[in-house]
């Protein structure tokens, strides 16, 4: 058995987690960083890589990608621990120090612990029809659009994983076609509105109910709620219905939670102590779940967590130009 001691175990290496490293350095802290995922970028490098964000402040757009670059390079000049493709399993508090353990028999001892696990593990939901053609044509991420170029694309879906695959695969695909079980989308409206000035062809109260072909995806029979059914050539299915988050082994800690999210107040403290969270992970009145809105907790989380760290800190670090 392994043993890492440190100031501060930030658990969840996504854009949250990633600048809450850069600022736990640039309070002096020793940093240790895990994530169940092999990478850094959380569910920004597995789900969107390619994806526009246009809500983060000092960017009028950019690659979900190119943000995370950025934030790895920030994060860099921390010299953090990264204990990547690893799951946290159990905490305990042993007085002053935290000690988490991993699920590689890893016990990482520290004086505070900052959970930015985001949605937690997260699986998608499945098409409910062809589940065998899943890597052979059915796909539900979309990390590159390369591979669907000058091919017939199926998405599947209403929401804003399903409109933003379509309006960014319609300019490299032969075709795209977003289906949809109703009339109405939870999507974004000016997503919504693009999709519908472009050349994406939306069929909606449908569904797609068989998936045809030989060894990978040809077509696709899709069935309206008045019963007339379509087939579809298509060398590749989107499949955006969602995901299934689950905070796993985190709600064993004895943390308090809201509707798998953890409580936390205005310092981010949760309700443990010597354990604090930032991001979409948390909640409490008027939580809006934004990256940009993730930067500022996490920045309220390190500077709080500093000053237990060491009780002779302050809680305002002063302004980095002082530095």
């Amino acid at each position: 058995m392994s043993v890492l001691e440190t100031d501060l175990l930030v658990i969840g290496a996504g854009p949250t987690g990633l600048f809450a490293t850069y600022y736990a350095g640039f309070r002096g802290l020793r940093v240790a960083l895990v994530d169940s995922l092999p990478e850094l970028g959380g569910q920004v490098t597995a789900m969107y890589p390619e994806k526009l964000i246009a809500d983060v402040a000092g960017f009028p757009a950019v690659k979900g990608r190119d943000l995370v670059a950025a934030l790895v390079a920030q994060a860099s000049a921390t010299d953090a621990t990264h204990l990547l493709g690893r799951s946290a399993l159990t905490l305990r508090h042993d007085g002053e120090t935290v000690t988490v353990g991993l699920d590689d028999g890893t016990q990482v001892r520290a004086a505070a612990v900052l959970v930015t696990a985001g949605i937690g593990t997260f699986s998608p939901r499945p098409l409910p029809v062809g589940p065998e053609w899943v890597g052979r044509g059915v796909e539900y991420f979309v990390p590159d659009f390369e591979p669907y170029r000058s091919h017939d694309v199926v998405v599947v879906g209403g929401g804003d994983s399903a409109f933003d695959w379509a309006q960014h695969l319609e300019p490299v695909a032969a075709s795209v076609t977003l289906v949809h079980r109703r009339a109405a989308f939870r999507a974004h409206a000016r997503t919504v509105d693009a999709v519908r000035e472009s050349s994406v062809r939306l069929l909606t109260c449908a569904q797609v109910v068989d998936i045809r072909g030989n060894e990978t995806v040809e077509a696709v029979v899709v069935r309206t709620d008045d019963g007339h059914e379509e087939v579809l050539p298509c060398r590749a299915v989107v499949a955006a219905l969602g995901f299934v988050a689950d905070l796993g082994p985190l709600q064993s800690w004895g943390l308090e939670t809201s509707k798998r999210h953890v409580v936390v107040d205005s310092a981010m403290r949760t309700s443990l102590d010597r354990v604090f969270a930032a991001g979409d992970v948390t909640d409490y009145p008027g939580k809006v779940r934004l990256i940009a809105v993730g930067f500022g907790e996490a920045a309220t989380a390190v500077n709080n967590a500093a000053a237990v760290i060491d009780p002779s800190a302050h809680v305002f670090p002063g302004h980095s130009s002082d530095a």
